[in-house]
């Protein structure tokens, strides 16, 4: 039954490609603009579309960092917390060592 399931989506995904590959053919044969117009305009899209991508990129990676630094920062301070608790308890255990133990 698994097969027949895979075969029913392999072909519903091929038919949709196809239909898409068709469809792009066709707005280029029938496309109001001559070709040379037309690779220009395209040209032009892609080129838009490479500066956009590539400031979705930098926007992503700025973001990345201004997260690795917040990360960095708070993983500091808990150290810094743990340190001091460190310390504490330490200087807890010399205080309770060194007290005269009480005869009972």
């Amino acid at each position: 039954m698994s097969d027949e399931r895979d075969s029913g989506t392999s072909s519903i995904l091929l038919s949709f490609l196809l239909g898409g590959l068709t469809g792009a053919a066709l707005a280029l044969l029938y496309a109001p603009r001559p070709g040379r117009e037309t690779r220009e305009y395209l040209a032009d899209k892609l080129q838009e579309g490479a500066e956009r991508s590539r400031g979705l990129r930098d926007d992503a990676v700025s973001k990345g960092r201004e997260f690795l630094d917040e990360a960095g920062d708070y993983l500091e301070r808990r150290k810094e917390r743990l340190a001091a608790a460190v310390e504490a308890g330490r200087q807890v255990y010399r205080e309770e060592k060194d007290k005269p133990k009480a005869k009972g």
